[in-house]
């Protein structure tokens, strides 16, 4: 029986045939396709926002840029403490004992004091204030600066980043440094400085990212624009706007337990990882199902075919 049907199967089509130009449907529906495009775009333009930059932070939310500029120096930051690829903070995401970016080591290293707050202020260290915390910054040890910005992120976070209420302290140039930066960035001039950081046409804008994701300003525009993973962000564009739609295959497992429960369950704290190996897992399923046995015989039990094309069997009377 089994070389029977291996003998059909392979057996030159008998059947009826019909006159098909793929080259013409093919233009008639790119054709289709870009008037429709067109009129939308037109009608509907883009729901895109105008980036966010250091100036709009500075100038809307300074004070939470003040306290981020303070936490970038402390290392207390997202990214100070995120760990691979930018540093060794932390071992990042793991499956079981598999720590996945800690195996990839720091292939793009970003040192939070000084690509974020130092370099930057060296390009305007004109300024006696400025200039002046640079030289004592700089001329101090790694221990001594971290204790000085540790001592001042504390104390700026027990007065809910109001800096005018800060007791007096052993903060070194810290206040100075930060103040400086918040009028860098309100001046319009810190996110080129971030930009020029590296090669002469530079493309990367990871730095710049990373520090705006750092501060609450960034994160509270995407809640706004309903771009948090809770609210299926990944397949949103601001506005909820629909974008990617085969995202949802990923964003789905981001709303259910146990990879929505945060850090209290592994499963959550890894949810990156584990939807990732999960989603291979069911890609490679998909593969590979011509090869899995029974499965690939599973057409010719349900027969979905004769309702594709049931037209001609009814015609053929098969």
């Amino acid at each position: 029986m089994s070389d029977r049907r291996t003998e059909l199967e392979s057996a030159p089509w008998g059947g009826r045939t019909r006159r098909y130009d793929l080259i013409k449907e093919g233009v008639v529906a790119v054709v289709i396709v870009a008037i429709v495009v067109a009129a939308l775009s037109t009608l509907f333009g883009s729901p895109d926002d105008k980036q966010v930059t250091f100036k709009e932070w500075a100038t809307a939310a300074p004070a939470d840029f003040y306290a981020t500029s303070v936490q970038e120096l402390a290392g207390s930051s997202g990214t100070g403490g995120y760990g691979a690829p930018y540093n060794k903070a932390s071992d990042g995401v793991n499956l079981g004992p598999l720590y996945l970016a800690k195996l990839l080591g720091v292939t793009h290293p970003v040192d939070t004091v000084n690509d974020f707050v130092i370099t930057p202020l060296t390009t305007v260290s004109n300024a006696a204030p400025v200039a002046d915390a640079l030289k004592q910054w700089q001329a101090s040890d790694v221990k001594t600066q971290s204790t000085w910005a540790t001592n001042y992120d504390n104390a700026l976070t027990k007065v809910s980043q109001d800096q005018a209420k800060v007791p007096a302290g052993n903060y070194g140039p810290v206040p100075e440094l930060a103040a400086g930066l918040l009028t860098m960035a309100q001046a319009g001039s810190l996110d080129g400085a971030l930009l020029s950081q590296g090669n002469y046409f530079q493309t990367d804008n990871t730095k710049q990212t990373l520090f705006l994701g750092d501060g609450s300003y960034f994160n509270d525009k995407s809640t706004a624009s309903n771009l948090q993973g809770s609210t299926w962000g990944m397949m949103n564009e601001t506005g909820r706007y629909p974008g990617q739609a085969w995202l949802w295959l990923y964003s789905f497992w981001y709303q259910i337990p146990p990879f929505n429960n945060g850090d209290s369950h592994p499963f959550g704290a890894n949810a990156d990882a584990w939807i990732m190996v999960i989603m291979g897992a069911l890609s490679l399923g998909l593969i590979i199902m011509p090869l899995i046995p029974i499965v690939n015989r599973l057409p010719y039990k349900i027969k979905i075919h004769r309702l594709v094309w049931k037209n001609y069997y009814q015609e053929e009377n098969l």
